[in-house]
């Protein structure tokens, strides 16, 4: 009873999405892509630079980071709502997702973080801003600790905490099924939206996990979240840190116990929840998500 009740806390049970599966079955080979207009001259991954995409080119910088279950294709209802005018925001997608789709690697943290700044350095990005979803969460963590004379702000949605995602043998392959099985990805979806929404909204993120990232390096990534952490120098961390929880996620991602562990990290903190979004508030609710994102870039 323990142990389901742990997986019911990670969004892994049997019990969640059952009914609609054969509405978001049909659909696990659908691309999701983002369309023409929304991703100005998008560059695919070259030598050790990452696929990514400069959107607006006002004075301020900032760097967009993903999640596992979605590259870039997750931000794009964001991008209406960003002043291009003001903003440059470089969206990136990290070894073996989206524009990256085709590079390869070990997929580690370290592997990550230097990926991002090697990518900024290339780009002529000295100073910027910070923002991540879930896995990239702790990639952006590692970065404003490891660079912080580069990082002006960091915002993170729904964050891996600085503690990792620590997951015994069963929930690890809960976890693994979530890449293999369409039915497993829908329960992890759909409970970390508080089994809210119906079946078209899971056929669009499902189609958007399916078109994400390779096999390879979700399973790398997966590794790499459930066996790192952030724990040297978090107090000496210098940007200011916004951390922002859906009230509709498992409670992993929004519960005292991640509030604890990133205050104790990290003593100047703040955070904000969005009541009306889960663990992909980008997606349900973009409006406030760039209002959050310009507003802490503005205060950083």
């Amino acid at each position: 009873m323990q142990r389901r009740n742990v997986l019911k806390g990670l969004g892994l049970t049997a019990t969640t999405a059952m009914a609609m599966a054969p509405a978001f079955a049909q659909s696990a080979g659908t691309a999701a892509t983002a369309s023409p207009s929304a991703w100005p001259s998008p560059q695919l991954a070259a030598g050790a630079r990452l696929g990514h995409c400069r959107v607006g080119n006002g004075p301020i910088a900032g760097v967009v980071l993903h999640e596992w279950l979605g590259d870039h294709v997750n931000w794009e209802q964001v991008l209406p709502y960003l002043d291009p005018t003001r903003h440059s925001f470089v969206f990136m997608d990290l070894r073996g997702y989206g524009w990256s789709r085709g590079m390869s690697g070990a997929y580690t943290l370290d592997e990550a973080v230097a990926d991002v700044l090697r990518t900024a350095d290339e780009l002529a990005i000295t100073r910027f801003h910070l923002v991540g979803h879930s896995m990239s969460g702790l990639v952006a963590q590692k970065i404003a600790l490891q660079a912080p004379g580069r990082i002006q702000s960091v915002t993170l949605f729904s964050p891996v905490p600085p503690t990792g995602f620590r997951a015994d043998e069963t929930a690890l392959k809960a976890l693994n099924a979530v890449i293999d099985e369409d039915e497993a990805a829908g329960r992890a979806i759909t409970a970390r939206t508080s089994s809210r929404y119906g079946a078209g909204w899971l056929r669009r993120k499902l189609a958007i996990a399916r078109a994400a990232g390779t096999v390879e390096a979700m399973r790398g990534y997966l590794r790499m979240f459930t066996t790192s952490a952030v724990t040297d120098g978090t107090h000496g961390l210098t940007a200011p840190l916004h951390v922002v929880t859906g009230a509709l996620d498992i409670p992993f991602y929004r519960g005292e116990p991640l509030r604890n562990a990133f205050s104790l990290a990290y003593p100047s903190v703040t955070f904000e929840t969005i009541d009306d979004a889960g663990h992909y508030s980008m997606l349900e609710t973009p409006v406030r998500v760039a209002s959050i994102i310009e507003k802490q870039v503005a205060a950083g």
